[in-house]
């Protein structure tokens, strides 16, 4: 049976045997425990594969379980680690809690000798969160170059050991997407920080990659603008997504091309909303533009 591999001092990860386009080498579950404790935290337990849940199980007692959104490759094996360990689960979509309440951004979860702050960070999806360890350090191979001292941001899907996030659909959207990056960014730039996702290797300067999404994400916003000039659409206009997506995602593997008109529908949606805002009128007895007196 696979063990979970010490990451840092207070996390330890275990892969799970799904790989796909979507969940590239496979999703990660996370251990969390502070040193000396008798019990553990698990961070999303992927998918119901027996074999991993009875890995998690073994690196227990498990206290507490926590998801970073719903998306089955990070929940469907929720209840059947409840039913080995009978640890709660807690998320911030109540259908995926399981005897524990839904997790609230701003609030402070402590189990297994840790402190663990919730950040919510929607975008990817609208139940999407980070949990955030303070006062934690490399171990291993990570510690080559890294900081003894760091703060451990678990991502889930909003940020990835490589490649981009899809803004997922019915609920991923990019406003909130880009408020979410200012609010990890805020945390990342307090101190060295590095990133545990759910799919990829560790991010290792969180912050740097933050600011990379950032940019990629705008850049993909002027390229859409782009597109609906050049075809003379507006963001609500039928078939928008698609004549989009030939454009934009022309050279993209048609493997992810369900998740590229995904994204692509958030942006528009990002766009309609800001065309929208730009033809209301402004509040009574203000103008759009500010004037100054002499």
């Amino acid at each position: 049976m696979a063990s979970p591999t010490p990451v840092t001092r207070l996390t330890s990860v275990l892969r799970a045997d799904n790989p796909g386009p979507m969940t590239l080498d496979g999703t990660r579950s996370y251990v969390l425990r502070a040193p000396g404790s008798a019990t553990c935290v698990v961070v999303d337990p992927g998918p119901d594969d027996a074999a991993h849940l009875d890995a998690l199980a073994a690196a227990g007692p498990v206290e507490l379980v926590l998801v970073t959104h719903r998306h089955a490759d990070h929940t469907a094996g929720a209840p059947g680690l409840r039913e080995r360990t009978g640890a709660p689960v807690r998320s911030a979509d109540p259908d995926h809690c399981h005897g524990g309440d839904p997790l609230r951004g701003g609030e402070t979860v402590r189990a297994a000798g840790l402190r663990i702050d919730v950040l919510a960070t929607p975008g990817h999806t609208a139940d999407s969160v980070c949990l955030v360890l303070a006062d934690d350090g490399p171990v291993g191979a990570l510690a080559e170059g890294v900081p003894a001292s760091v703060t451990t941001v678990l991502t889930g899907d909003t940020v990835l050991g490589t490649g981009t996030t899809v803004l997922s659909a019915p609920d991923g959207s990019l406003g909130a997407y880009l408020a979410s990056l200012d609010a990890i960014e805020a945390v990342a730039t307090a101190g060295p920080t590095v990133g545990l996702p759910g799919h990829g290797p560790v991010v290792v300067d969180l912050a740097a990659r933050v600011r990379a999404y950032r940019e990629h994400r705008l850049e993909r916003l002027a390229q859409v603008r782009a597109a609906l000039a050049a075809l003379g659409l507006a963001p609500g206009a039928e078939r928008a997504v698609d004549q989009v997506v030939a454009r934009v995602y022309a050279d993209v593997d048609p493997s992810v091309l369900g998740a590229a008109r995904q994204s692509v529908a958030a942006q528009l949606a990002f766009l309609a909303g800001a065309d929208e805002a730009a033809r209301r009128p402004p509040p009574r007895g203000r103008s759009r533009s500010r004037r100054t007196g002499s």
